[in-house]
């Protein structure tokens, strides 16, 4: 069967179509989630729930019994909905594989598998590939991020221009369980009829500075600003629990190595970028390019190297420590001179 994502899922669901067999596993929690509980919510009307609607838990549940369960019929209704949820905890997995072999078009059945994923060896991850929808849901990188937040926003109703964006992503991180809870906490924050968040609101809200965060940082690394660079790293060094050094080096080596690998694409216009670098959007593309013109490919390298060596000695493993103040500082001017 073709390959499925999240996007690809949701999308025909709410088209209205639901399929016999669902198997939502990953790293990624959350897309889990939001596909379980929207075909809980969607598949049948409230009335047609109380008696075609079963959820089961992995720990506390039998497999031959789901099987059972998905081999009945509706009540006065369309379809029956079984939910698994922690999947991952089922034992006899494979005693599945003769129902996925013929499943009851009148049954969804879903499998919620958090934490991890199926063991491609057992036979059962076989046939689920082959017969149902499957989905194995990966960790979102770092420039993944935005892209997310844009997408989330949308679905609200909202915008917000791209340091609101960043500064939302610097603040909360990867976890888009978090992302989510605090855009939807801002969202009810925004004064009546706001539809477009600025960066005082994250400010007030989610609590991040405006002018000392990593996304103006990266900026001014980016236009060599070294004033305005350097003003930043004090600022941390002053907030350093606000401001960890390891984030901040985490997004720096990330945006660095995108832009090393910008100097190889074929089209070094925004969409060639974006397209080489397996981006669903320009989103940032053209910070990549402004980094191109103001950093050779040699020097980017350098500071590869350099990022490497004070994430090292941030971590004590390059001779004596140095507080990280001290470390970003060096980091810092060996970058911009």
């Amino acid at each position: 069967m073709a390959k499925h994502t999240y996007e690809s899922i949701i999308t025909e669901l709410k088209s209205g179509k639901f399929r016999p067999v669902y198997y939502l596993m990953g790293e990624e929690g959350y897309f889990t989630d939001r596909i379980t509980d929207y075909i809980a919510t969607h598949a049948l009307t409230e009335d047609e729930q109380g008696f075609n609607q079963a959820v089961y838990y992995g720990l506390d549940s039998n497999i031959d019994d789901i099987i059972t369960a998905a081999k009945r019929f509706p009540m006065m209704a369309e379809r029956q909905v079984i939910i698994v949820r922690e999947a991952q905890l089922l034992k006899n997995i494979d005693n599945l594989i003769y129902y996925l072999q013929a499943p009851v078009e009148s049954t969804v059945l879903v499998f919620a598998h958090k934490n991890g994923s199926l063991d491609k060896r057992k036979k059962v991850a076989t046939e689920l590939e082959r017969s149902c929808v499957m989905l194995d849901s990966k960790k979102l990188r770092t420039e993944q991020l935005p892209s997310f937040v844009n997408g989330y926003l949308r679905e609200k109703g909202l915008t917000a221009d791209n340091k609101s964006v960043m500064m939302i992503c610097e603040s909360v991180g990867s976890d888009l369980c978090r992302l989510a809870s605090e855009i939807d906490k801002l969202a009810i924050s925004l004064p009546a009829g706001t539809v477009t968040i600025s960066p005082e609101h994250v400010e007030e809200h989610i609590g991040i500075s405006k002018e000392f965060n990593n996304f103006e940082l990266q900026n001014a690394i980016v236009n060599k600003d070294i004033y305005k660079a350097n003003k930043i790293i004090k600022y941390f060094a002053q907030n350093p629990k606000k401001n960890p050094i390891q984030m901040t080096l985490a997004l720096l080596f990330g945006f660095f190595s995108n832009v090393m690998m910008a100097y190889y694409a074929p089209d070094k216009s925004e969409r060639g970028i974006a397209a080489f670098l397996g981006l669903k959007s320009t989103w940032g593309v053209s910070d990549y390019i402004k980094a191109m013109k103001n950093y050779r490919a040699v020097h980017v390298m350098d500071v590869l190297h350099l990022i490497r060596l004070a994430d090292a000695q941030s971590k004590g493993a390059e001779g004596a420590a140095a507080p990280d103040g001290e470390i970003m500082r060096e980091l810092l001017y060996k970058i911009l001179h």
